[in-house]
């Protein structure tokens, strides 16, 4: 029976491998777009909010119905300005008084290019436009009002009854309390008649978002928001059509998907970079986009697809000759753990737009301690490298005890073989004098999984974490041209050549061999010498960043080992073997009593 529940378990765990991989490259393409589908008119694919013209006439006397401007006879020609500072090029489109883009200063857009990457490139909606609001929405020309080298204020009028002012303000010099990569933005909404002027719900975008690279997976792309005691994320591929898992959670491609629940904030981001929306009074919802980026790629090209967001809120009707005012915060920039877990700045739970998951304790961990090592040694290679010696040597103690204790369990399988053979009829018996045998040789049966338990967690921690560092994107380190991304040298018959996946599979067969194996069942074994090469296929796609982490600890592993395999193990008090017969006393008798 455990042979063949062991080659159970190594089916499944092949087959869901398989499937993580071959999932994604043959899943069933998208539907195609409408014919008149592109990259500028993918913002109509927008769910609206509910539309001014919608708006049922207020039955109440002294209520005025909001009007709906006469549509302009031709769009209007952009007009851009810009503010500025070292971290951040903001350039504003007076078509819908928003932001048309984002230059991130610091971050090329490419490898070995200094063009700076820019948010919001598709253009798709402008950042903080109104979105199918008619009369405020991004065909709307604004009147640019004021510009300081910090600040740009637009005005429209809609229908004659409501002016709205837009105020955004960018932070020249960082502080304690201001990020570089922060703006403020400010809406004033002012009832110019003498009657109660309702305001319809309205969404904000957020922007447009695609992938980094070609090679990166659609589950780096996402929509998410806060309601203040949990997150909510909607990534690119839950709007893809899918085969699911054998069958199981199969769907078709969406084009929205509307998420429901106040807003603290809202974010849209891909592997390395997001926006985040902070308004003062959380809002109402958040709706997800799918839309196709590049116009003319094929449908079945997954990268040519993106996402866009735009967050929801309802505004009080405005009092005869009142106003409102509605203040947000956008965080435009990279993903780094350290700046969005600075509470002085951002709220207590912005850092989880990082999407570390499950082992997020373990990721945060391990992010603050490699930017503490390159506080001190300005290279992300030697961080990655000195925090992965840090982890192994707090661990030894625990590694040195599993594997004494794995020393002694293959040190006693024969008298275990010759307990299983005498007592094979007799579970009760055999259960017994295994239990004695063990306490004889001091082996804790749970020895030997205690180090796996202990780093498992920390392996998992880097493998959420090293991808999606914004640090390490386009960091070299001796043949890799950057860190975030596979190591490739070459290309064979097409296939890439990843030396640091390579070097993680070879360190963990030899880790292997040099490790005691206290299993005798053939089933297991083979499927334990099967594991290197799952992992590093598992690995061989990822940033080698993940590979050079099991490369260093395989190392320093196979040192330890080889140091522990010669420690005479002076902590086992039986100095013979002990037989079968040898254990009969420790038979129960009736009563439960030796």
């Amino acid at each position: 029976m455990d042979k063949k529940n062991t080659i159970i378990g190594g089916l499944l765990i092949a087959a869901a491998f398989a499937s993580f991989y071959f999932g994604q490259k043959f899943a069933p393409p998208p539907p195609p777009p409408a014919p008149a589908a592109t990259a500028a008119a993918a913002a109509a694919t927008t769910p609206p909010a509910t539309p001014v013209a919608s708006q049922p006439a207020a039955a109440a006397t002294g209520t005025a119905t909001l009007a709906t401007p006469a549509p302009a006879a031709a769009p209007a020609e952009a007009q851009i300005t810009t503010l500025e500072n070292d971290y951040l090029a903001v350039n504003f489109t007076n078509l819908g008084g928003a932001i048309r883009d984002v230059a991130l200063r610091k971050f090329p857009a490419e490898l070995h290019l200094r063009d700076p990457y820019i948010f919001n490139e598709h253009h798709a909606d402008p950042m903080l436009a109104f979105v199918d609001f008619p009369g405020l929405d991004q065909h709307t020309p604004y009147t640019l009002v004021s510009k300081t080298p910090t600040e740009i204020v637009y005005r429209a009028v809609l229908g004659n009854q409501v002016e709205v002012t837009r105020r955004y303000t960018l932070v020249a010099q960082p502080d304690e309390t201001h990020d570089p990569y922060q703006l403020r933005h400010e809406v004033t909404l002012r009832n110019l008649t003498d009657q109660l002027v309702p305001i319809p719900r309205f969404a904000l975008s957020i922007g447009t978002i695609g992938p980094v690279s070609e090679t990166v997976y659609g589950q780096k792309i996402a929509t998410g928001l806060s309601n203040g005691s949990g997150q909510t994320f909607v990534h690119r591929t839950d709007l893809e059509s899918s085969g699911g898992l054998f069958g199981l959670g199969a769907h078709e491609a969406k084009t929205t998907v509307s998420t429901g629940g106040a807003v603290n904030w809202a974010s849209i981001d891909n592997q390395f970079f997001t926006a985040i929306l902070t308004p003062d009074q959380p809002g109402v919802g958040l709706i997800t986009n799918r839309l196709k980026l590049v116009a003319k790629a094929p449908d079945d090209q997954r990268n040519a697809y993106g996402l866009a967001g735009a967050a929801q809120f309802d505004v009080k009707p405005l009092a005869a000759h009142g106003e409102t005012k509605l203040g947000f915060s956008l965080y435009v920039g990279p993903k780094e753990y350290r700046r969005l877990s600075n509470s002085n700045v951002f709220k207590a739970d912005q850092d989880k737009v990082m999407q570390f998951g499950f082992f997020k304790f373990f990721s945060q961990i391990l992010l603050t301690l490699m930017t503490w090592v390159h506080s001190w040694l300005p290279n992300w290679g030697v961080a990655i490298i000195l925090t992965t010696l840090i982890l192994k040597i707090v661990f030894v103690p625990f590694t040195i005890a599993a594997s004494r204790s794995a020393r002694r369990m293959q040190k006693i399988q024969p008298e275990m073989q010759a307990i299983r053979e005498k007592f094979k009829d007799n579970p009760q018996k055999m259960q017994a004098a295994t239990m004695e045998l063990f306490k004889q040789h001091k082996v804790n049966p749970l020895g030997g999984c205690i180090p796996v338990l202990i780093t498992m967690p920390f392996f998992f921690g880097f493998f959420q974490m090293l991808p999606s560092a914004a640090e390490l994107r386009f960091v070299p380190f001796l043949w890799a041209h950057d860190l975030a991304a596979p190591d490739t040298v070459a290309h064979v018959l097409g296939l890439p050549i990843n030396i640091m996946p390579i070097l993680m599979g070879a360190t963990m067969i030899i880790q292997m061999k040099l490790t005691p194996q206290p299993s005798v069942d053939n089933a297991q074994a083979k499927m334990l010498k099967f594991m290197p090469w799952i992992f590093m296929l598992f690995c061989y796609s990822f940033s080698c960043s993940l590979a050079l982490y099991s490369t260093i600890n395989g190392l320093f592993s196979i040192g330890q080992q080889i140091v522990i395999n010669r420690m005479k193990d002076d902590g086992d008090p039986a100095t013979h073997p002990v037989s079968a017969d040898g254990l009969k006393n420790v038979t129960p008798r009736k009563g439960g009593k030796r």
